[in-house]
């Protein structure tokens, strides 16, 4: 049943209301704040541990159910969710980032991608075949918070483990309804609670603790240099995903007005926040001219020389020229 904006509003303001600087509100007892969201990290570590724990004893056919039951319900929840990540954090387009939703929800593989190899020659016969690593630890950015939860749930538990989100602070609303979401399609679809968990109230300080603690045996982090740096001397084998700076490459051989249509289309896809959209062109000087012209009749405004040089005034203030001290 897919959520109005009056029920995630709702449900908004009842977690918020059991969440006071990190702790279990007065009145409140237990860890557990409400579906997978826990007070601190040792105790969202210890319930995805025990979540995995009792996956490991289900068959791979459940932990594909599991899945099949997270794709229909995230589906009905991919606008919804886009609004509440656009209202709290006012980056990027709710269409935009409806379509992110859908297409994590329907395109991350699941356990189809979890096929054993037998291999057999003089020396005998070796079996492989794809094992869990356990409690995975997350830290999940702003520009996509409710996607890449949704991706990082669906090839985590497929994989068989459980994880331990860490949202960006200025996501957490939408990363906690989210978080919510997938623990309810689970477990209403017969799996064990909390193999979706996250801190209610994150921090740099809780994703510190998350990279440095002893239950977590996988990190996968997508940010920012500063939080993947730290991830990668944490000492735990690591999964990172950096700020991406992606070119685009158009030579004589191409389309060029479909080139020109491709390059403005997803360079402007949720107001270009997202890593992996196109950040800057490299033309051939034989079709430099159409291209501009075919961007241009797809969107794109291209300035004159002297609105470059203001552009530039503007990005580069206060930095200094190579060999100018700073």
């Amino acid at each position: 049943m897919a959520l109005t904006e009056r029920d995630i509003e709702h449900i908004a303001r009842e977690v918020a209301s059991r969440i006071k600087g990190g702790h279990v509100a007065s009145g409140e007892t237990g860890p557990e704040l409400a579906d997978g969201l826990f007070a601190s990290v040792d105790d969202a570590v210890e319930a995805a541990h025990i979540a995995f724990k009792r996956l490991g004893r289900e068959t791979l056919a459940l932990r594909q159910h599991l899945i099949d039951a997270v794709r229909e319900d995230l589906l009905t929840h991919a606008e919804p969710l886009a609004r509440l990540a656009h209202e709290e954090t006012g980056l990027g387009r709710v269409e935009d980032k409806t379509l992110k939703n859908r297409l994590v929800t329907l395109r991350t593989p699941g356990t189809e991608v979890l096929v054993p190899q037998a291999m057999t020659g003089d020396r005998g016969l070796t079996l492989v075949e794809p094992a869990p690593y356990g409690v995975i630890g997350a830290i999940t950015p702003v520009t996509n918070p409710s996607s890449t939860l949704i991706c990082n749930a669906i090839g985590m538990i497929a994989a068989g483990n459980s994880v331990v989100f860490n949202m960006h602070p200025s996501a957490k609303l939408v990363g906690r309804l989210t978080v919510q979401l997938l623990n309810r399609a689970i477990v209403h679809a017969g799996g064990p609670s909390n193999l979706v968990t996250a801190v209610a109230d994150p921090t740099v300080e809780t994703a510190q603790a998350l990279m440095g603690h002893p239950g977590i045996r996988l990190l996968v982090v997508t940010g920012g240099p500063g939080v993947v740096k730290a991830a990668m001397r944490s000492g735990k084998r690591a999964i990172c995903a950096g700020p991406g700076n992606p070119p685009v490459v158009v030579d004589e051989t191409a389309d060029i007005e479909k080139a020109g249509r491709d390059i403005v289309r997803g360079a402007s896809f949720d107001n270009n926040i997202i890593c992996v959209d196109e950040k800057e062109v490299f033309a051939v000087a034989a079709i430099a001219d159409a291209l501009l012209d075919s961007m241009a009749r797809h969107g794109a405004y291209v300035m004159s020389v002297a609105e470059v040089a203001r552009i530039e005034r503007v990005i580069f203030a206060g930095m200094t020229t190579p060999g100018q001290p700073g």
